[in-house]
Order: C-alpha cells, then structure tokens, then sequence
C-alpha cells in the first residue's frame, strides 16, 4: 500500500526528471516570411546538404563582476550552460554565430579583466568549442564614437576567429556566404575604423563582382580598386548572407518592440535599445553587397521584415536573463533548393530567471515536506 511518504518521492522524482528533461529545453517556433523566395518552412525534414546555425545576441556576460549576489551568480551560469547544451543537442547546429554584446561593460573593462569575460564565454559554450564560431562586434564590447579606434577593436579580434583589424569577416561555410561589419562604426562619421569597414564592403563587392563575371564568360575581368560610389550590376538578394550588431534603417515600423527592463548591475549600453543604422549607411550596404539576407540584433527583442527591396531581416533576441525578459535566439536552416538557397528561420525562446526560481523553489519545497513525512512515520 502506497503510504503518502512514498508518494511524495514519486512527486520529488517526477518533478526532478521533469525539470531536467523541460526546463533547460528550447521551444522552437518557425517563423513564416512573406517572402515569396522562402521554400515551405512547414517541411523541417533534415536534408543533407542542409546548413543548421545558431544566432543568439546580448550575452551580457560580466567575467563574475557584479553587483548580484553569488546565488544568482552562480545560478545564470549553471542554468546557461545547461540552455546551450540542451540547444546543441536539440538543434545539433553546424555553426553558432554571436551577434554582439557578448559582454555587459566590455568596453570599460582593461585587458586582464576581458580575459574572465573570455573564460565566461569559452565555459558557456561548452559543446560549441569544437564547432565554428563566429563573433561580431557590439556597441557594448567596443564601446561609442568618442572613443571607438581600431585599438578599441583589438581585444575582440584578437580573440575571436575570422575578424580583420577593423573588426569585419567574410568567410563561406555549406557553401553560404557571410559577411559580418563592424556597424558600430557606420555611426561614426568620418572616424579611420569606418574608414576600414567601408573598404571591407568595397572589398566584398568587388570581389563578388569579379566572381559573377568569371561565371557568365570565359575571360577575366581584372577590376579598379578605386573607392567610389559605383554602380552595381548585381541583383538584389544575391549577395551574401549580412551579419549586423545594430539592424538596419526601415523606411516603416510595422512592429512594436517589446518594453525593455535592464537590470541594475549591468547598466545601460552607449546607445539606446532602438538605435539602427542611418539611412545613407543602410543604402550604402544595400547597393554595394546586395545581401540575400541580414541579421542583426541590440534591440534585445525578436522581429521579422521584409525591406523595400524584398530583402528579410532578422533582429535576434538577447539571450540574457539581465534584459528583463525571457533569453531567446534563432535558429536557421539553409537549404539548397534548385539553384538557389533558401532558409527556415525558427524563434527559440529559454526558461526565465522567475521560472527557473518558482521551480527550484517547489522542488525545494517538496524535498522539505518528503524528508519531515519520513522522519514521522
């Protein structure tokens, strides 16, 4: 006969199996375009040749600087390395790309104090480690215009993979192409780092312009480094895959972000949580990359649109308890179809710290009233 000390036990021991095999779990939902280029993203069968990423933004890690006490502390940690593991293994991705913000105050922070930052981050990847990676520069991590030099890049790209002194990239994985710019500094006038992220778009335009020439004849067209407005003869949507911290200017805001809350003890960034790129740098980067698709992220908050020129955005969530909402992230599955390469676009949203909290406190709970019923009986 079941005596009711042994029916808590069950209830302690479904509770846990529960909380191991739910909580730490994406919720994974796609996320319909009315881009009529898209294929049926109701069909998420694996093919082959299928590249799977991870983008996830606004870590916020602080290198276990702040002003929280040391069970949170120690509770974001345990709890984020669990989401990205369970993420991996739910998701089994090719690759994870950071869209900036990987620390809270990274700009403020001197080199030996960036090297805890550093550890957070390479522990919290935890299955990643072995996959590539790709990190692109936050207002956060590098700080504002006043005091934004290429030495102010170099503690990122010095430790992350695939980024040139200004901190851009280019590289091609599944056979998709990315680029990533530092848009931190296209709000900087004429300052020498943007400066160097405008030669980094010429330097891809030319070079997809030179690729697009060999494939449509036989010669070799040799081009001019000139660094002018020029016109280009590419179509729209066939450049590469666009990779932005701040997401670019829309003519139109059809969304309505989501109220933001920021914690205390990481503070606030140098730009507000609505900044996005200005218009002429926007224009800019449409006319010289022609990108197939961008994402961006800062606002904190998922959305999804559609440019005047067909173009799809995606602005990443933060993945972070510290911006007062849920942690989130998305995930892409490009796939070839026919000769083109289209991509299924998922939202993925993670526990809050206030779940997280009523189920440990339950558990706890529980454990309390299992242990007073056997000392009873």
């Amino acid at each position: 006969m079941l005596t009711m000390k042994h029916l808590l036990l069950f209830f302690f021991t479904f509770l846990h199996i529960f909380y191991e095999n739910w909580v730490p779990n994406p919720s994974c939902n796609v996320v319909h375009s009315g881009n009529n280029q898209e294929i049926d993203q109701g069909d998420l069968t694996k093919v082959e040749d299928d590249l799977k990423v991870m983008m996830v933004a606004d870590l916020l890690l602080t290198g276990h600087e702040t002003a929280s006490g040391s069970f949170d502390l120690h509770l974001k940690d345990f709890f984020f390395s669990r989401f990205f593991r369970k993420s991996f293994e739910f998701l089994k991705p090719d690759m994870l790309i950071v869209l900036g913000d990987v620390s809270a105050q990274g700009a403020k922070l001197s080199t030996s104090k960036w090297s805890f930052v550093l550890q957070e981050f390479h522990s919290l990847l935890g299955p990643f480690l072995d996959l590539p990676y790709h990190v692109v520069p936050g207002d956060r991590d590098i700080g504002e215009c006043n005091g934004l030099k290429e030495k102010s890049v170099n503690k990122i790209t010095r430790n992350f993979p695939g980024l040139d002194s200004g901190g851009c990239g280019a590289f091609e994985i599944g056979n998709v192409n990315f680029v990533s710019l530092n848009s931190v500094a296209l709000l900087c006038g004429n300052s020498d780092l943007r400066f160097s992220v405008e030669k980094a778009l010429e330097r891809e335009r030319i070079e997809m312009e030179t690729e697009s020439t060999i494939d449509e004849s036989s010669g070799i067209k040799i081009p001019k480094y000139d660094i002018n407005w020029r016109e280009n003869t590419m179509s729209s949507g066939s450049g590469p895959v666009l990779l932005l911290h701040f997401p670019l200017h829309q003519t139109e805001n059809n969304s309505r972000p989501e109220p933001s809350k920021t914690s205390q003890h990481i503070g606030v960034g140098p730009y507000e949580l609505s900044q996005r790129l200005p218009p002429n740098a926007t224009e800019y980067i449409f006319h010289a990359l022609r990108p197939r698709m961008v994402f961006s992220a800062h606002a904190q908050s998922f959305s999804d649109r559609i440019h005047p020129d067909g173009t799809r955005e995606i602005v990443v969530p933060a993945m972070s308890w510290d911006t007062g909402k849920n942690p989130a992230f998305v995930a892409v599955t490009f796939r070839k179809n026919k000769n083109a390469t289209s991509a299924i676009v998922s939202h993925c949203k993670l526990a809050g710290r206030s779940h997280v909290l009523l189920f440990y406190m339950s558990l706890f709970f529980l454990l309390i009233l299992t242990v007073q019923t056997a000392l009873r009986s």
